[in-house]
């Protein structure tokens, strides 16, 4: 058999790539071995074949800035014609991962409900950690900038408003931790009460009193999945250094990991510019 994989064989692949997805998410038990079984019956082809085929379309969704199977370790030698497979199956189900993140989906309340008030352990941004880049990590970003994953994520209202709902959980969790009621009391969270020109999401203190002006990025992807920040918010982390900061959340649906970037950014990550304003003189 061809070393090619038909697009009937990558479809079939993928949608049983992303059932075992769905009951992981969740915590559902599923066998490894079973879906194998079935692919290589309907397939032909070998075992080893089929797992080499699952870290590629992991590798795929790492690009994407998706949600990925942790027991597949992405392998990124994959044709090109895997990832128009996975986007077709996410064209057909689109806000497919929706249903597990309303577990932090927001409400019409300011107040964070304490069953998810959880403490969020922050742990060093990827610059600042001890495990060095991945070898494939131009080619993630490459397909990440094919497929626009920043803009992707800066668009979904419904995963920013969750996020920030579970940072707003968080900062309170830790103010009522320190013995600060008072200050807990007085969080605000700035982008559903006033909007988005602040140029921050939320105002919460640190426990000494001083503000903590924070900037919420929610992603569904890895660590390393960009994200998109406005000149108003660049500005604003400029003015106020003492205080701004960027808490990117990651991994949302299945178990959201946390670290923070404080200014400059441009210690941390590359600033590119997308788009520009033209205005006429």
């Amino acid at each position: 058999m061809a070393d090619n994989w038909t697009d009937e064989e990558n479809d079939a692949i993928v949608a049983d790539y992303f059932a075992m997805l769905a009951d992981d998410v969740v915590g559902r038990p599923y066998n490894k071995a079973d879906h194998n079984r079935r692919l290589q019956a309907l397939s032909g082809r070998p075992r080893t074949s089929i797992e080499f085929k699952h870290r590629n379309i992991s590798a795929v969704l790492q690009g994407m800035g998706e949600a990925w199977m942790p027991g597949y370790k992405p392998a990124f030698n994959y044709q090109a014609t895997l990832e128009h497979a996975v986007l077709r199956w996410l064209e057909r189900h689109p806000g497919w991962l929706a249903p597990a993140a309303q577990a932090g989906a927001p409400s019409t309340s300011t107040t964070p409900s304490p069953a998810r008030g959880a403490i969020l352990s922050i742990k060093p941004p990827p610059t600042q950690s001890n495990a060095p880049p991945p070898r494939e990590l131009d080619r993630i970003a490459a397909v990440a900038r094919k497929h626009d994953v920043a803009g992707r994520d800066a668009r979904n209202r419904a995963l920013g408003r969750a996020g920030e709902e579970r940072v707003l959980a968080h900062e309170h969790a830790a103010l009522l931790s320190a013995g600060r009621t008072d200050l807990a009391n007085g969080i605000r969270w700035v982008s559903h009460l006033d909007g988005d020109g602040a140029g921050y999401d939320i105002r919460s203190f640190e426990p000494d009193g001083r503000d903590r002006l924070i900037e919420v990025k929610t992603t569904n992807g890895w660590e390393r999945t960009p994200f998109h920040v406005t000149r108003n918010e660049l500005a604003v982390a400029d003015e106020r250094r003492d205080a701004w900061l960027l808490l990117r959340l990651w991994n949302f649906a299945r178990e959201p990991q946390a670290f923070e970037l404080r200014p400059p950014l441009e210690a941390h990550v590359s600033l590119v510019a997308t788009s520009f304003q033209a205005s006429f003189s």
